[in-house]
């Protein structure tokens, strides 16, 4: 359901079109933002997290495309392109680099309002219906915000991360198999290649927990697969006492 504190940010070089899209949008009862540049989106994006974006095609400073590309690599936002060009050409390079709808111009407001209803509601029947914030020591993820934090301080994640970590919390206390992480993830292409899942469980726990050289948050079964720990981890070993990393 969309409220208030459901935030929009709205990108497009157009003020008009900013303006009228951003009236439609209020009028629905939503919060939304407005960026007239590539550069001003990213920006926005950092400081109000949106819950989806509403992003041109054609920007003064760069591609739709790179804005993307840049927010995604600190959230995995569902966003909607727009485009004045004709053709299929661009539709499915969104659409391969992971926007959720397209929209060409011209468009009715109301089109754009019923389509960001749909994907707000797919995201989110994704995430399903768990409780959505977990703080574990002195970590706090905020899964309808895709956000983490650690000591107050927002971890950057890119969007795989994200969706790696989505999956190990929202499962926290089970131990997911290894094929079954990959296929969910990554495809079922990927479902026997574990070196690959080895590498990105180590980026998430170098981000997670810089700092630790045991007790990782996210524990290992080999030849099984990984949990996240539900439980508060213990304090990290002083430098007389560390133990080794936990393998992976």
């Amino acid at each position: 359901m969309m409220s208030a504190h459901t935030v929009i940010l709205v990108v497009d070089d157009d003020y008009a079109i900013l303006k009228l899209v951003a009236m439609q949008l209020r009028d629905e009862g939503l919060r939304a933002v407005t960026a007239a540049t590539g550069e001003e989106a990213i920006l926005r994006a950092e400081e109000v997290r949106p819950d989806l974006l509403v992003l041109d095609l054609t920007l003064p400073d760069m591609t739709g495309f790179e804005v993307l590309t840049r927010i995604r690599e600190r959230a995995p936002i569902p966003a909607i392109m727009l485009t004045g060009r004709s053709g299929d050409n661009d539709k499915i390079r969104g659409l391969e680099m992971g926007a959720d709808d397209y929209l060409s111009k011209p468009f009715n407001p109301e089109e754009l309002t019923a389509r960001i209803r749909a994907v707000l509601r797919r995201t989110r029947q994704q995430g399903g219906t768990a409780a959505t914030t977990l703080v574990v020591g002195d970590l706090t993820f905020d899964l309808e915000r895709r956000t983490v934090h650690c000591a107050g301080e927002l971890v950057p994640l890119t969007r795989t991360e994200w969706n790696l970590l989505d999956m190990l919390v929202r499962n926290r206390g089970k131990v997911l198999l290894n094929p079954e992480i990959l296929g969910k993830v990554w495809g079922p292409e990927y479902v026997n290649d574990l070196q690959y899942l080895r590498v990105w469980i180590s980026r998430l726990r170098r981000k997670l927990q810089p700092d630790r050289d045991a007790e990782s948050i996210i524990q290992t079964f080999p030849g099984m697969g990984y949990m996240f720990r539900d439980t508060p981890l213990p304090a990290a070993p002083s430098d007389g006492a560390r133990g080794t990393a936990e393998p992976l």
